[in-house]
């Protein structure tokens, strides 16, 4: 997710760095760097190793920080919470808000988990998440809505592990994430901001109010750092 992010970026000609703790998908944007390395801005995408967590020691930032940081993809769901009390969660987030300059932008992505918990499932529909896929999506007006369904929704965490026991079926593994809640999520970051922030939040990349109609399937964090 967050490879085609970069990759996108990179295409419309911002300068992009991209930092990932995984090997593998560090040499999927690797190998896309290398075989389009002819085109001068892949050959200047800086891509390295670094760990949320030791964000601040892992990464050297421009002098003031960076002009955007965006985590997407539900990306930071994946990062457990090792000791039982968010303890990471805000180490995490503060060391991502150090990388932002004053004046600029973090964009920070989670599912809808208040609906997964409040219904078992996952919101009906399929938002759009990058420029190149809205308007592949879209359904001819004279075509039949799809019947609703309900998506089972995926394995929350329970316990510090990122690998569960195998269920049976020949599952080799479930992925684990942590539901962050929209109102709590966005007390973790204007306190990773130390309150000097603008906060605003969009369904589905759409201007989001509480009770509106539609059901966003993702929530996306837009904050300005204004200290």
């Amino acid at each position: 997710g967050s490879r085609v992010d970069s990759i996108m970026l990179v295409e419309e000609g911002f300068s992009v760095t991209s930092v990932d703790a995984s090997d593998k998908m560090l040499k999927y944007a690797l190998k896309e760097r290398w075989n389009r390395r002819k085109e001068e801005a892949f050959d200047k995408w800086v891509i390295e190793e670094a760990n949320w967590l030791t964000l601040d020691k892992d990464l050297a930032k421009p002098a003031d920080g960076f002009d955007a940081v965006i985590c997407l993809g539900n990306s930071f769901a994946h990062l457990p919470d090792f000791k039982g009390d968010q303890s990471d969660h805000k180490l995490a987030l503060k060391n991502i808000a150090s990388m932002v300059r004053p004046g600029g932008l973090m964009v920070i992505d989670h599912r809808n988990y208040d609906y997964i918990l409040a219904t078992g499932c996952a919101p009906p529909g399929k938002p759009a998440r990058s420029k190149r896929q809205v308007g592949s999506q879209g359904r001819p007006s004279s075509a039949p809505a799809p019947a609703p369904q309900c998506v089972p929704a995926p394995v929350f965490q329970q316990v510090p592990s990122l690998l569960l026991p195998a269920p049976p079926g020949g599952l080799k593994f479930r992925l684990s994430y942590y539901p962050h809640r929209l109102e709590a999520f966005t007390e973790l970051l204007k306190s990773a901001f130390q309150g000097q922030c603008q906060h605003s939040v969009l369904g589905d990349f759409q201007p989001f109010q509480p009770g509106q109609a539609h059901t966003p399937c993702y929530f996306i964090h837009v904050v300005k750092k204004t200290g």
